[in-house]
């Protein structure tokens, strides 16, 4: 990972992103929890989420949610919030694993456990992310790095928010 010279900006390529997530599973595992089922946040923590999904062989649920709005979604919003999860089958219920990429402000994890903890099926609750900011109001039950920071973090997938198919046709060319 690359920290720029000013040390706001902390650039990840596609080798530490996996990397990153394949330690959070490890951590989840240490742990010796026992979950039925992942939900993930999208759009961040699809990846994790699948990733966790696949290595666990657990069921993967997704709910999006939003709250980056301004300045290229560096100033948060908003917090959206989907009324619906989607699963392949059956409710979100028993212990469920949150599934995220970070907790920058802690909002979007808080509001998200929050609404969670009132659902009665669910009987036990815990979170994971890649990263937690020190600033975050929210601190996760399992996390790979904690930033003393509030870094902006450059994901490797980022590249895609403002690629449209002229410029993915042009990258392709070669």
């Amino acid at each position: 990972m690359m920290l720029t010279d000013d040390g706001k900006h902390l650039y990840v390529s596609w080798d530490e992103y996996h990397l990153l997530i394949e330690k959070l599973a490890l951590k989840v595992h240490a742990s010796g929890w026992e979950f039925d089922q992942i939900l993930c946040l999208a759009r961040g923590g699809l990846r994790p989420g699948d990733v966790l999904s696949r290595v666990f062989d657990k069921p993967l649920a997704i709910m999006a949610t939003s709250s980056y709005r301004a300045e290229g979604g560096t100033i948060q919003g908003r917090l959206d919030m989907a009324k619906y999860i989607t699963m392949p089958k059956g409710e979100l219920a028993g212990r469920v694993l949150l599934v995220d990429d970070l907790a920058d402000s802690g909002v979007t994890l808080q509001a998200v456990v929050e609404r969670l903890r009132g659902m009665p099926a669910i009987a036990e609750l815990r979170s994971a992310v890649l990263w937690t900011k020190a600033v975050s109001c929210y601190t996760p039950d399992y996390y790979v790095e904690m930033l003393a920071t509030s870094l902006w973090i450059h994901q490797p997938f980022e590249e895609y928010d403002t690629l449209r198919p002229a410029g993915l046709a042009r990258k392709l060319s070669i």
